[in-house]
């Protein structure tokens, strides 16, 4: 696929896939995230293998894309969401600084690469263990722990632990 063909493929289909989106999730911001990514996607594998895209692909595409972040904010909600803690034990200083660790974490993870945090979160909030996580992602054991291990890192460096 030539540029000027891309081009006209994202000018007459771009918003069709954001409104697909966007009915789909209510969310304006997420529809033109995954509408992006869709042709990002699109762009990449015909730099691979000259794909004949359809409206069909093109839609495909984006509900794979949705579905995958649907999952994974379900995944980090049910987990601050099965998170508690008695706070007639802490005084407001530890409460208030929970409350901005649990914001730094909330915002660390968000900024992980999506492949860490997955297996991260299957591992920690799933309780799987990594050759369950590696046979569900398609993965070597060991993939799964260098993932874990880059996860870990960038949680220590988001949330500066030492």
């Amino acid at each position: 696929m030539t540029k000027e063909e891309f081009k006209n493929l994202f000018e007459t289909s771009f918003d069709e896939v954001r409104r697909y989106i966007l009915y789909r999730s209510g969310d304006s911001e997420a529809a033109t995230d995954i509408a992006q990514e869709v042709f990002l996607k699109i762009w990449e594998k015909n730099r691979d293998v000259a794909l004949p895209v359809s409206k069909g692909l093109l839609f495909k595409i984006a509900a794979d894309k949705f579905i995958s972040r649907y999952r994974r904010e379900k995944l980090a909600f049910n987990f601050f969401r099965s998170f508690q803690f008695n706070e007639q034990d802490y005084s407001p200083e530890e409460l208030m600084s929970f409350e901005q660790l649990k914001s730094a974490y909330e915002t660390a993870l968000g900024r992980m690469p999506e492949k860490q945090r997955t297996v991260f979160l299957m591992s920690r909030v799933e309780k799987l263990k990594y050759h369950e996580i590696a046979g569900l992602l398609g993965l070597s054991v060991k993939a799964v722990e260098k993932r874990m291990k880059h996860a870990l890192e960038f949680l220590r460096i988001s949330l500066d632990i030492k």
